[in-house]
């Protein structure tokens, strides 16, 4: 399995609050925002987000997840599985794509991505 990283995302209990450091203080650019669930900024390039603790697979996490893109999730998950790594969680983002959630052997979250044009898993 290859991956790529396709996003980073901190959990933030205060959306505003969080925007107010994120992208007013550090000046990263608003690219979209999902209410108080979700925020994509653009920080030089390279992508980062802010996400409510109800966001699928983010409830169980405590900081900050790592989301991994991959050409195919359905080999992902079985890989993953394999492993013995937990499947925490898998959702359909419409024509974005699906991710599926897991927990590495620390237990941290860890996300994987397919675009919708991808296998799904």
């Amino acid at each position: 399995m290859q991956v790529r990283i396709q996003n980073v995302y901190q959990i933030s209990r205060n959306m505003s609050r969080s925007l107010g450091f994120y992208r007013d203080l550090l000046g990263m650019k608003m690219k979209f925002q999902d209410g108080e669930k979700w925020a994509q900024l653009d920080a030089q390039g390279a992508r980062f987000a802010l996400a409510s603790p109800e966001e699928a697979g983010a409830a169980a996490a405590s900081n900050t997840v790592i989301v991994f893109e991959v050409d195919d999730l359905a080999s992902a998950r079985a890989a993953l599985e394999s492993a013995g790594a937990p499947i925490l969680a898998t959702r359909d983002m419409g024509s974005h794509g699906n991710t599926l959630t897991t927990r590495d052997p620390d237990g941290n979250i860890v996300q994987f991505f397919a675009k919708a044009s991808a296998k799904p898993g």
